[in-house]
């Protein structure tokens, strides 16, 4: 089923969940008031095309991905399986691996450390968010204030980083959360300054692929019913590796 040019592809379902590939450009879910197509309506349509959906089995949220990043999500497809993969996220999820395209872009640098970008190296950024009046994730510089001249609201946020190719001026980032707030990755990233292609609202100068560059690349679980190890894989454009030189 196409949408915005693009096929959502269902990668695994059973009576209690479902994996599909996200393309981007597309909501997850819908925001209150939304009535466009979103992955989740598009997942229930294919399902209900299979004669997979009803009233009481379709599909609900356990965790979203940006409108624009693409790659594998999950949606529960029953209200008690929703409940249970939500309650034990942080314990079934054994990896969730990103892949991310950036520049050097040293002047938008707010870290009070700077990031090893050698090809191979990797290491954690740990720097809390907090958001924008428009609820976009950002690190806030030191002392910054908002508007009312109060110290910015955060929460603790953590991301390991390894570079798996890095030219003179692009970077292809490797990424793990170990904490899951919104827009963490594009975040920490901007912050020390190494902003993702396409990334206009962390003011990202360079958008070579007409979209944002991140992918959800592997969800990896335990099935919270069966106890079955799975691991769902979609590798990012290969033109994202081929970039960097």
């Amino acid at each position: 089923m196409e949408s915005r040019h693009q096929k959502i592809d269902i990668l695994y379902y059973d009576e209690h969940l479902a994996v599909i590939n996200k393309p981007e450009g597309i909501l997850s879910v819908p925001f209150p008031g939304f009535k466009g197509r979103t992955a989740q309506s598009v997942l229930e349509d294919l399902l209900r095309a299979r004669g997979c959906a009803n009233s009481r089995h379709h599909p609900y949220a356990v965790h979203r991905l940006d409108r624009d990043t693409s790659g594998v999500m999950m949606f529960a497809l029953t209200e008690k399986a929703q409940a249970k993969i939500m309650d034990s996220w942080h314990k079934m999820v054994s990896g969730r691996v990103y892949r991310a395209l950036t520049y050097r872009a040293p002047k938008m640098r707010v870290l009070p450390f700077e990031i090893d970008a050698r090809p191979g190296s990797e290491g954690d950024i740990n720097a809390p968010l907090a958001k924008n009046a428009y609820n976009i994730g950002f690190v806030p510089k030191a002392g910054a204030t908002d508007k009312k001249g109060r110290p910015f609201r955060t929460e603790p946020a953590r991301t390991h980083y390894k570079v798996i190719k890095a030219g003179k001026k692009y970077l292809l980032f490797e990424l793990e959360l170990d904490t899951g707030k919104k827009n963490q990755i594009r975040a920490h990233l901007a912050a020390a300054g190494y902003p993702l292609l396409g990334d206009q609202e962390h003011r990202s100068s360079e958008n070579p692929f007409n979209r944002l560059c991140l992918h959800a690349r592997t969800l990896e679980f335990t099935h919270p019913f069966t106890g079955e190890k799975l691991k769902f894989e979609v590798p990012e454009p290969a033109s994202w590796e081929e970039f960097p030189k």
